[in-house]
């Protein structure tokens, strides 16, 4: 069959599919993509990446995508680079906290890579070995979108899509199968600082230039020790992630609510219930979701931030009861909260 079908019909069938799985966006990269190797080399290097220490390992095949896929004696044996793109965008629901946008229903990561392994499956049809990834292995996915054409990375370093906006969770198909390119984004943020003026802590330091260890996503998602005083604050009615960058670019006034039920989102109680959590209470509340990425103390943690921020004088017994817990981040910030709400409140 492999001689029977041209690469652009295999690419066409292709595109065919990732639709038809619910696909957003679709295009394909060369494995030579340039992708800022320089500038994320020296990222690294400042420990800009924080606690993230999967992203400082595999470099050699993350700079070189080529090499995802090797011989036997390591000859680098991929062709392409196809990635595809989901729309997440909806409005979050009313309640005393925030929770970002692609975390409000299942995990993308499980939803996606199903789909990617259908549209391996094509591939595999017409000859092809293929590796899907959805955030799994070392891959720029961002980098690698926008050379597929999908937009183009943002002075926030978020992709931006010029219909979709800010909105897209990303897979990306490694395949031997040398696939006709697609021509790469152009960028199109000109003299707009939107997003880097309205990062709550300056973690976008410049454009196009992130500083993880003082952005809030990271702070209340990877970040596994006591948040920094100096950033608690400007966390607000945070709880899991931060859409700020993402909320303001004037690229969303086209954005388009998801069509993806998988996105629906998922019903919480008030903090306060939260925590009081047993291990069990979050299993059964977060399981599939992004949010089982935390573990009952982060969330405990991040819970008593925003309480801190936003509760009212009712919150204080809750508080005063985790500022005695056997976890000693848990406790601090409990007892970090509890001076913030009594000095306000009596």
């Amino acid at each position: 069959m492999l001689g029977m079908t041209t690469t652009t019909e295999i690419k066409q069938l292709l595109h065919a599919e990732a639709t038809r799985l619910g696909f957003d966006v679709f295009g394909v990269a060369p494995v030579d993509a340039a992708l800022r190797g320089e500038y994320y080399e020296r990222w690294i290097a400042e420990g800009k990446h924080g606690e993230m220490a999967w992203l400082a390992r595999n470099n050699d095949r993350r700079l070189a995508p080529a090499r995802l896929i090797a011989g036997a004696d390591g000859t680098p044996q991929a062709r392409s680079l196809v990635v595809v793109g989901m729309n997440y965008y909806q409005q979050e629901p009313a309640r005393g906290y925030r929770i970002a946008k692609y975390a409000l229903g299942r995990d993308y990561h499980n939803v996606l890579l199903k789909r990617l392994q259908k549209m391996c499956a094509v591939l595999r049809e017409h000859g092809g070995a293929q590796r899907p990834y959805v955030d799994t292995g070392p891959i720029l996915e961002k980098a690698l979108a926008a050379r597929a054409g999908l937009g183009w990375q943002g002075k926030s370093t978020i992709l931006l899509h010029p219909k979709l906006g800010t909105w897209l969770t990303l897979g990306v198909i490694v395949t031997t199968l040398e696939l006709p390119p697609d021509a790469p984004g152009t960028d199109r943020c000109g003299a707009c600082t939107a997003c880097v003026d309205a990062c709550p802590t300056g973690a976008i330091t410049a454009p196009y230039q992130l500083d993880a260890r003082r952005c809030l996503a990271y702070l209340l998602i990877e970040h596994h020790g006591p948040i920094p005083e100096e950033f608690r604050e400007a966390v607000g009615n945070r709880l899991f992630g931060c859409d700020e960058c993402l909320d303001v670019c004037p690229w969303n006034k086209w954005a388009q609510a998801t069509r993806e039920v998988a996105f629906t989102p998922r019903e919480y109680p008030d903090l306060r219930t939260m925590l009081a959590w047993t291990e069990e209470d979050f299993r059964a509340h977060t399981q599939g979701t992004p949010l089982a990425r935390l573990k009952l103390p982060r969330l405990k943690r991040n819970a008593c931030v925003v309480l801190g921020n936003v509760g009212e004088a009712a919150d204080l017994p809750a508080l005063e009861a985790l500022a005695r817990d056997a976890d000693a981040v848990v406790a601090e910030h409990a007892q970090w909260a509890v001076a913030r709400l009594r000095a306000k409140f009596l």
